[in-house]
């Protein structure tokens, strides 16, 4: 089949590399690390997650939705102080919040999306309990703000590919192979560096 134009991006996404993929017979835009995509549909979103999880929210009324890949800082201690924890969950639902804000702007409606999580894995040995920090933490922040779980695909020693249909709310989780795994550790802690230097700053409120 010809390819086809690729779906209108959302304005302020121009910079998230897109693709078609003959297989899928569709677009699709790969997420990095701290990025988060949101589409009217008409295109996949695809991630590679180690540790880090992703958030996958739709609204199947609207047709739009999004995808995003994070993780919790990590101070590298064994213990957190109560300040350390407060910082790293302010930076978990700053990726939360303004990725389910954008998808409401989109027209969504807040009661009714739909939340599929993935991810959060123990890749390394060596690696702390980043993984399941993580998954915890997505846990309580959808509690927390009164969303339901659709599904889930988390923790265990895989890395995950992850693609995600925000018209049809599928998602497809494929199993890494273990040679995978040490560059995708490496690409997780060169991120995880990045946002221990960063400070979240303002509020962020849901509409």
């Amino acid at each position: 089949m010809a390819v086809v134009s690729a779906p209108r991006v959302v304005p302020g996404f121009e910079h998230v590399r897109r693709f078609w993929k003959p297989d899928f017979d569709s677009y699709v835009a790969k997420i990095l690390p701290g990025e988060y995509y949101v589409t009217r549909g008409g295109e996949w979103i695809v991630t590679v997650l180690g540790s880090c999880v992703s958030a996958c929210i739709r609204d199947p009324k609207a047709g739009v939705g999004g995808m995003n890949h994070f993780m919790l800082p990590d101070n590298n201690r064994e213990k957190w102080g109560h300040t350390d924890v407060d910082l790293a969950h302010r930076y978990g639902s700053y990726a939360m919040e303004h990725m389910i804000n954008d998808i409401l702007k989109l027209g969504a409606d807040r009661t009714r999306l739909e939340v599929k999580i993935v991810g959060g894995g123990k890749i390394l040995a060596q690696m702390t309990d980043i993984g399941d920090r993580n998954i915890a933490f997505v846990r309580e922040y959808l509690q927390r703000e009164g969303f339901l779980i659709a599904g889930e695909d988390v923790a265990g020693p895989h890395p995950r590919k992850v693609y995600y249909d925000v018209l049809t709310g599928r998602v497809r989780v494929k199993k890494l192979p273990a040679q995978s795994r040490e560059s995708i550790a490496v690409e997780e802690l060169g991120y995880q560096r990045v946002i221990e230097t960063k400070k979240v700053t303002g509020d962020v409120e849901l509409f």
